[in-house]
């Protein structure tokens, strides 16, 4: 008993980490088979995210492959550092640097979203909001002193928390209720949670490139183990006919 209470102990924090603070996580409902959403994922990616972070265990011509992106396209629109179309999809930003700038070194995102999941990617990267007190003026509900800028906020505008003030037991106690645009950004609400969704399917993607190719074989598989089932019965009836 004592070992199980040491062991939901030292879970604790990892489980806090992983809600983001008990925020409630907003379901990301991403679609690996939508073609057009992970190439568009992959171009926001490129254009907004990969700067900083890299997705280093994934290579230009495997993603240009699998989302079906001609490969001078991908070079041309979605390779900035110039390397070869089989090159890993490194960054060129200097680590020292990075780590000086930020904080620290940005970290690889190819597997975030096997790390963090989906949800926490969606509502995270719909979470930030401005504040002055922050270095990059911005702050995010999910991952409160986040050590980034919003990079985003060109497509969503700027964004400021709304909070409302409840009693509780006795004390004033400001809560946050959500965050809200200013609406000058490039695309409307519904048009940029699109955008955001677009970027976790792409890092899905990224984090398990064979997945539906995985999940197509595992049906296969079921039914080879079907027909077989009911061909080691028949030869077992044959094979315990003559003993009986």
């Amino acid at each position: 008993m004592k070992r199980i209470v040491v062991a939901l102990f030292a879970l604790l924090p990892a489980l806090t980490f992983a809600a983001g603070g008990n925020v409630h996580l907003d379901e990301a409902d991403y679609d690996l088979s939508d073609k057009a959403s992970l190439q568009n994922g992959a171009k926001l990616f490129m254009n907004y995210c990969a700067g900083c972070h890299s997705t280093q265990y994934q290579r230009y011509n495997r993603v240009a492959q699998d989302l079906d992106i001609p490969e001078d396209v991908m070079q041309a629109n979605l390779n900035f550092t110039g390397v070869a179309i089989g090159e890993l999809m490194e960054n060129s930003i200097p680590e020292a640097d990075a780590a000086n700038w930020f904080g620290a070194a940005p970290p690889d995102l190819t597997l975030v979203a096997r790390v963090r999941g989906a949800d926490w990617l969606y509502t995270y990267l719909r979470s930030f909001y401005k504040d002055d007190s922050r270095p990059f003026g911005v702050n995010n509900l999910v991952f409160p002193s986040v050590g980034m800028p919003h990079v985003l906020e060109p497509l969503q505008g700027s964004a400021h928390l709304e909070t409302e003030t409840r009693l509780v037991d006795g004390v004033e106690v400001v809560t946050p209720v959500g965050i809200e645009s200013d609406g000058n950004g490039e695309l409307s609400a519904g048009e940029y949670d699109q955008a955001v969704l677009d970027i976790v399917n792409f890092l899905v993607y990224s984090g398990d490139p064979v997945k539906l190719e995985r999940q197509r074989m595992g049906y296969w598989v079921l039914g080879f183990l079907v027909i077989f089932f009911f061909v080691a019965y028949l030869l077992k009836k044959e094979y315990w006919r003559d003993v009986h």
